[in-house]
């Protein structure tokens, strides 16, 4: 059984502090950039970067599929990691990888996913689903991503004024 890996990166017009912001609340701002294919975000426990237990599903090519993961901040501010928590085939794990630039004025986000393609002709599927789809996928996450962010940011400079 081989890795299946993907991934996707962009440089957003958004600080590093409000893209992990976002990307890591869970109950408010998270479920706002996921793409069309990724819904019914549910989070169980917690809510905000680590420890946080959330359920999604997925809807690639008509096919549902759903996950239970937990998220780890292995750098916080800098890095989260999405993981399956129950010993699933496939061991899914997805990871923001968020990198200042431009002085700390935009950041470079990496979205990149892991997991255990199955054996033979399925795994072959998956790759092909894979490397098709999720960069698209992530393309429009990673624009979600920047305007949710450029929202937060404005927000906040609105708050600080008053």
């Amino acid at each position: 059984m081989g890795k299946i890996n993907v991934k996707t990166a962009a440089v957003l017009n958004a600080r590093p502090e409000d893209l992990y912001a976002t990307i890591a609340d869970y109950r408010n701002t998270h479920p706002r950039i996921l793409p069309p294919q990724i819904f019914d975000l549910q989070v169980e426990k917690g809510g905000y970067g680590e420890g946080t237990i959330h359920r999604f599903k997925t809807r690639v090519l008509g096919v549902e599929q759903s996950f239970y993961q937990i998220t780890r901040e292995l750098e916080p501010g800098r890095v989260i990691v999405e993981k399956d928590i129950e010993d699933t085939p496939q061991q899914l794990a997805t990871s923001f990888t968020i990198t200042p630039v431009e002085n700390g004025q935009k950041a470079r986000v990496e979205i990149a996913t892991v997991m255990n393609a199955s054996p033979g002709l399925q795994g072959l599927i998956e790759r092909l689903i894979f490397a098709t789809y999720h960069p698209r996928m992530y393309r429009v996450e990673l624009q979600n991503l920047e305007r949710v962010a450029q929202e937060r940011s404005q927000r906040a400079s609105e708050t600080a004024q008053h």
